[in-house]
């Protein structure tokens, strides 16, 4: 597992707490992963969703977990402008912050 997938230490310490709700959380990724859509496409729209929320972390993770499968820059910057329509301006811009973060952390 490569650091930009690793979990952080944060979760593993609440899985340990909590073994339980891991698996919980196992059976929910399981279920919503069962379908006809590819790993790829559930990818962009589970970050999409995280952009919608407004959950920095998860967009975060979301980019990290995205680049490491090979979705490309652009791809990931049109999940932003995509949300642009819905989220409107001021969340968008702070989607887009989140997104360049990471992506801005690759290039140093």
């Amino acid at each position: 597992m490569s650091e930009t997938t690793r979990p952080p230490k944060t979760y593993k310490r609440f899985i340990e707490q909590y073994p339980k709700l891991a698996q919980a959380w196992d059976l929910i990724a399981a279920q919503g992963a069962d379908g006809p859509l590819d790993e790829r496409t559930q990818r962009l729209i589970k970050l999409g969703i995280a952009m919608g929320a407004m959950r920095t972390g998860a967009v975060h993770s979301g980019v990290r977990k995205a680049r490491a499968m090979g979705i490309c820059e652009e791809e990931i910057e049109q999940v932003v402008a995509l949300a642009a329509g819905t989220l409107g301006m001021p969340s968008t811009v702070a989607n887009y912050s989140w997104v360049r973060e990471v992506l801005d952390t690759e290039d140093e």
